[in-house]
């Protein structure tokens, strides 16, 4: 048995424990509660409005609970409501942001990973003036590309179509999805690609073998930066479309600032929520990958 010493005679040691209720930790707790409020208080005026019925909200009292809970106006937003001369609500704008959305995604998601596989493991001539430009691409306005795509769209014969919105969300996503893969691809560690070369491993066989398997948390966050960006989009849908192929946010827009017969904000309210659902479940259900791989894919020196 070890003799006991003076030092041990003196009681426990290391850094005093911090009292839960410090001044730090009510100012951090603070303003996290007060932001947390800021932002959840709009979603939660919407969700009770959405369930009230108009005699109800005529009272003016926006912050009360429903007196009585009805679904008529969800109903009404999804089938009924009138988006311009149809009068089928955003049934149909579902349906075509999901034409648009899952094309869109797969293939700038799928490109961008090769590009940003190649930037990152194989140096091949021109590399870093491709990758310059591709992050030059990620900063210019849409607004300066409006004209030259429409032009552009209307030569191939797409324009006005699906197909040429689904082109355009492509492009226009796959810049700043290099960047992230890039990043990425670069935090790898270097030893497992050199030694697949060692191996006889070629260029898509390192990709789909090692690389893809490595790479969840990344594709995570390209997932949800494209659904989200692309579903929530109203300028391209607007601009490159037809009113029988609009998204869901133009239909949501017609709804919301229709000028005919009586403003029913019930469901204007039942209609936000119902185009805002998609990108919200998709980032709920991954958050905790979202999160690992922005740190990952984070721009480094």
């Amino acid at each position: 048995m070890a003799p006991t010493t003076a030092r041990d005679m003196t009681g426990p040691h290391g850094p005093k424990p911090r009292r839960a209720l410090s001044g730090r930790n009510i100012m951090i707790y603070g303003t996290l509660i007060v932001v947390s409020i800021y932002y959840l208080l709009p979603l939660y005026v919407m969700i009770v409005t959405s369930l009230k019925g108009m005699p109800e909200i005529r009272m003016g009292n926006i912050f009360a609970p429903p007196m009585e809970i009805t679904f008529e106006p969800w109903v009404k937003a999804w089938s009924e409501a009138c988006t311009g001369l149809n009068c089928d609500g955003l049934s149909r704008g579902f349906w075509n942001s999901v034409r648009i959305t899952v094309p869109s995604v797969i293939v700038s998601i799928a490109i961008a990973s090769v590009n940003g596989y190649a930037l990152a493991n194989w140096k091949f001539k021109g590399a870093d003036i491709f990758f310059t430009i591709l992050i030059f691409g990620a900063f210019i306005p849409y607004q300066v590309m409006l004209y030259p795509i429409v032009i552009l769209l209307r030569e191939m014969g797409l324009y006005g179509s699906l197909t040429g919105l689904v082109i355009v969300h492509s492009i226009f996503g796959m810049p700043i999805l290099t960047l992230l893969f890039r990043n990425y691809f670069t935090s790898l560690p270097e030893e497992l690609f050199k030694a697949a070369r060692v191996d006889g491993a070629g260029f898509w066989g390192i990709y789909f073998q090692i690389m893809l398997p490595m790479s969840l948390p990344i594709f995570v966050v390209a997932m949800i930066l494209q659904v989200t960006g692309i579903w929530n989009d109203f300028l391209f849908g607007v601009v490159y479309t037809k009113p029988d192929l609009y998204p869901m946010t133009v239909q949501l827009n017609n709804i919301v600032n229709s000028v005919q017969g009586v403003k029913e904000y019930n469901v204007n309210m039942a209609a936000t929520i119902l185009t805002g659902l998609v990108p919200l479940i998709i980032y709920f259900v991954s958050g905790r990958l979202f999160v690992r791989g922005i740190a990952a894919g984070a721009v480094k020196g």
